[in-house]
């Protein structure tokens, strides 16, 4: 099997030119980093990237890290990062997951007076989570806590997100590697489920991302010919339609003689009823999917399939996998998420308060791909989602259009090149000519 080319190396980044905070005098003191939400197989760069910018400034003393997300600054559990051997770091970056640990903890009223506590024990004047919209909403809300209470800090969140999903960026640290793996699942699986049709007549593929359908569109950039899987994505900015859906499955299947189907796990009806039919919430009340909330889209769609035609097929659902599989990482992903983290303590250094650290495209549409940096409020960040654009999806509503393919692949690099017999039917062999009669006959 050809290995997985990854993307290029990330180009250098632009910076951006951010003033002083008004009235934010440089502050002394120690940082704290933290890690929040669901794992990716690039966070911890972001989090190396973050502890050797800080080691390096002369006004952070030492970087500690949260055991555990804001559970570890709740029950006194910090990590001293600065201890670590620069060895163990350099192979962090490298390393999914997210080491410091995680959590989904929602910030209630009565925690903030022990987080104040413990800020102040431990002389932490730098803050900085890595995470999504609920890490920024976390972050923000202790920011803003500390400036009402007149405690002295910078606040300053990191990107981290397979669904990529947040507000104001062109893509989070972590999409790349996750839609990566998409299309790798896909591509492959795809030639699977064409070979096997006579056995197996479909398969459901599902991906993550809640009601984002970056993750699912990813799938379109396993094509190469037609007739690659996948025929139909199905992305939540969508409504789906229980009818259209299954005339698309027949076309598919008369045209291909199997159908490939890739869907976002937080596809619902027009009503907005989860086709997964989860009720199961976390903290921040969103609807648990996949194996989580005890069901998932992909069972439900597998199962109107088989009810309506009676084929026999499966649904995949690889949950964290996606989010984890750091053998199908893009280096430029890693670099980028490193770069983030270095980012948001030169952001602190220059007296920026209450942002987040942004990827920008810098390169214009045909050129070379380039990010750039920028920042947002993080307030804006706790409060906004970023689905799909329109002119990302398909007329139909279930596939992505050209312009997606362009905005993803620089982001996911090439896939493999994979062989395809002929398949050309051989023909009989012609029947021998009846040899001449040699003398006479008995």
């Amino acid at each position: 099997m050809p290995a997985p080319s990854a993307a290029p190396a990330v180009a250098r980044i632009q910076e951006v030119d951010v003033p002083k905070a008004s009235g934010q005098k440089a502050l002394t003191g120690n940082a704290l980093v933290g890690q929040s939400g669901g794992p990716t197989c690039v966070i911890n760069s972001s989090l190396v990237g973050i502890v050797d910018a800080a080691r390096a400034s002369s006004r952070i003393g030492r970087v500690f890290g949260m055991r555990f997300g804001i559970e570890g600054v709740l029950n006194d559990h910090l990590l001293d990062l600065t201890a670590e051997k620069p060895a163990t770091l350099r192979a962090l970056r490298a390393t999914p997951s997210s080491a410091l640990g995680s959590s989904r903890r929602k910030l209630k009223d009565p925690d903030f007076a022990p987080i104040m506590a413990m800020l102040a024990k431990y002389d932490i004047r730098y803050l900085f989570m890595i995470g999504g919209n609920d890490t920024m909403d976390t972050i923000h809300r202790i920011t803003e806590h500390a400036t009402s209470v007149g405690y002295p800090m910078t606040g300053i969140g990191v990107p981290k997100t397979v669904d990529n999903d947040l507000f104001g960026v062109d893509h989070t640290p972590g999409y790349p590697s996750a839609a990566r793996y998409v299309a790798l699942s896909v591509q492959q699986g795809g030639r699977l489920a064409r070979d096997m049709q006579r056995v197996d007549q479909f398969c459901v593929f599902q991906t993550v991302g809640r009601s984002a359908g970056w993750l699912p569109a990813a799938a379109a950039l396993a094509r190469r010919a037609p007739g690659d899987a996948p025929h139909i994505i199905l992305m939540p900015e969508r409504p789906f339609d229980r009818d259209k859906f299954l005339a698309a499955v027949k076309s598919a299947h008369e045209k291909h003689g199997f159908v490939s189907i890739v869907c976002g796990e937080g596809i619902s009806y027009a009503d907005g009823t989860p086709v997964s039919a989860s009720r199961v919430t976390d903290n921040f009340a969103n609807v648990e999917f996949g194996a989580m909330g005890g069901t998932s889209a992909a069972m439900m769609l597998h199962r109107m399939i088989s009810d309506t035609f009676g084929w026999r097929g499966e649904f995949q659902v690889t949950e964290s996998l996606q989010m984890s599989a750091d053998d199908r990482s893009v280096k430029q992903d890693h670099a980028e998420a490193y770069a983030c983290g270095r980012e948001a303590v030169k952001l602190a250094m220059k007296g920026a308060n209450g942002v987040m650290v942004t990827l920008e495209r810098a390169s214009k549409p045909g050129r070379p791909y380039r990010a750039g940096f920028g920042t947002i409020p993080l307030k804006e960040v706790a409060v906004h989602a970023r689905p799909m654009d329109d002119k990302l999806i398909g007329p139909d509503g279930m596939d992505v259009s050209r312009a997606f393919i362009d905005y993803a692949r620089p982001l996911v690099g090439e896939l493999p090149v994979y062989a395809s017999l002929n398949l050309a039917k051989a023909k009989p062999a012609k029947p021998p000519k009846e040899k001449a009669a040699r003398g006479s006959r008995a």
